[in-house]
């Protein structure tokens, strides 16, 4: 009889015992299996976009899978960034019906809460609506959102209707809910209207006053009404509420943009008050509150005054970031002192500052923008040396403008270069062929030089028509002058005869009367 080793006996006996139950095992299947075969089959019949709604509900009601709260969770979360909102919109009430009361509360906040991000106010409206009826409760976050999305939709007096009855939402008007309310309106504009509900509510917003004045600072900033942000800043010192950086810096940018528009002299000079300001309550302004300066200050092309304020900077110890050599830099190209700019950006490399892609995208466009794709190709090689990465859009841009300039071996240049680094270019190899681009040709100092010279003309014309004119008029005036001439002496030599006849006649009756008897 062959005898088996007592470990070797072991060692089958376990193997046997795995591949037994490995075999009884697969019988059953996974339990995990059967729920992500049912999400993926609903997944794929809400995603597909043959078919109308009604084909959609009807493939729904073929789905033979057991439908569960979180499975809806599930589906609407996968399928949310491809399927229509209306296919979501529709599984929601079809999933809701056959569910009933066995969709949780959470979950349908969830749907409401997926609704209010895609903006879909009829979708807002239709589950909002369902909830109250079914007597649900309103959570205090998905509110919030449905607040916020509302007022963005321009329906704030929904948004405003919801808040004052929370109670028939099963919501508590808690001082998260008047925050919630408070920060949508102020977010687009409406400070008045959030001034009313602070004025209602000031016992549920006690301990978060800082957040609730930010709030409305921001909200008559929008407006641009430094009348009233004054104002808010002046309330939070009189309750003994210190302004904090975010409240000044909001408080600067409308200031700014309202000198911007109607006194832009003035821009400068006030904000460096507001900056004083800021110092005196031991806030020093940070480079963003130069930046809300510099943005305000190129737009309205006051290039002195951007590069005077850059120095300000460095001499009052807050530090440039790129951001703020960029704001200079741009305004210099923009008004052709490409030198400056050139020197600014070296200076900023200089210090050590390492600037986004953004940075050199922006400027490269300006500068071809301004017919200076030279000053574009230095800028790209100081991008090249920083080893940014990101040359595509820079190579889309400078090789049709090259080409279309008339440079098309600098264009095959770059064309070779990119292909070498592997870089992806959207712009066609046809730009590179002279006889399919058509060359830019300067037509605007041709018409400039060819109006200069019909203006000349035109002016000699008129010259000419002025001398020959003039001298019409001059020969006029002269014959006029001889006739008067004329006239006045035809007049005199009359007198002049009437006064001898007068005399002679006189004379004779003086000799008829003493003459001889």
């Amino acid at each position: 009889m062959y005898l088996v080793p007592k470990s070797r006996w072991q060692f089958l006996f376990l193997r046997n015992f795995a591949a037994r139950q490995s075999r009884e095992f697969s019988c059953f299947p996974n339990s995990s299996a059967p729920s992500t075969s049912r999400l993926q089959e609903l997944c794929a019949i809400v995603s597909r976009m043959v078919g109308g709604l009604d084909d959609l509900e009807s493939s729904l009601s073929n789905f033979r899978g057991s439908l569960t709260s979180s499975l809806v969770t599930q589906v609407i979360d996968s399928c949310k960034a491809e399927a229509p909102t209306r296919r979501l919109l529709r599984f929601f009430l079809w999933s809701h019906k056959n569910l009933k009361c066995d969709m949780e509360d959470k979950d349908y906040n969830h749907a409401i809460r997926v609704f209010a991000g895609k903006k879909d106010h009829t979708a807002l409206e239709i589950l909002v609506s369902d909830l109250k009826k079914e007597g649900r409760a309103l959570e205090t976050q998905t509110y919030a959102i449905v607040a916020e999305t509302l007022v963005k939709l321009g329906r704030e007096d929904e948004a405003l209707g919801i808040f004052k009855n929370l109670d028939k939402y099963k919501c508590p008007q808690d001082s998260s809910t008047v925050t919630a309310i408070i920060n949508a309106l102020c977010a687009q504009g409406h400070a008045k209207r959030a001034e009313g509900v602070v004025w209602h509510h000031k016992d549920k917003i006690s301990g978060t006053e800082s957040c609730t004045y930010g709030s409305l600072l921001y909200g008559w900033s929008k407006q641009e009404n430094v009348k009233e942000a004054r104002r808010i800043i002046k309330e939070m010192k009189s309750a003994e509420i210190t302004p904090d950086l975010f409240c000044y810096n909001t408080f600067l940018r409308c200031l700014c943009e309202r000198n911007l528009k109607r006194n832009p002299s003035g821009l400068v000079p006030e904000a460096l008050n507001v900056m004083m300001e800021m110092r005196s309550y031991m806030i020093a302004p940070t480079s963003i509150s130069y930046n809300i300066l510099l943005s305000c200050l190129g737009r309205a092309r006051r290039v002195k005054e951007s590069c005077q304020i850059l120095e300000r900077m460095k001499q009052t110890g807050c530090s440039p970031d790129w951001m703020s050599y960029y704001l200079v830099i741009r305004v210099l190209y923009l008004t052709m002192r490409f030198g400056k700019g050139n020197k600014l950006v070296d200076e900023m490399i200089g210090a050590g500052l390492v600037p986004n892609r953004k940075f050199y995208y922006d400027l490269i466009g300006v500068l071809c923008g301004v017919e200076r794709p030279n000053y574009a190709l230095e800028l790209f090689e100081r991008m090249k040396r920083s080893s940014l990465g990101g040359y595509g859009p820079v190579y889309d841009v400078l090789i049709p403008k090259l080409c279309r300039g008339g440079d098309f071996e600098k264009g095959r240049e770059l064309w070779d270069e990119a292909v070498k680094m592997g870089v992806d270019l959207c712009c066609s190899s046809d730009v590179l062929d002279p006889s399919i681009t058509e060359v830019f040709k300067p037509t605007r100092k041709e018409e400039e030089k060819i109006s200069l010279v019909e203006s000349t003309s035109a002016k000699d014309k008129n010259k000419k028509k002025v001398n020959g004119s003039t001298k019409k008029v001059a020969s006029n005036l002269a014959k006029d002058n001889n006739k008067k001439k004329k006239i006045t002496t035809n007049k005199k030599n009359a007198r002049k005869s009437y006064k001898k006849k007068k005399m002679k006649k006189v004379d004779s009756k003086k000799n008829n009367n003493y003459g001889p008897a």
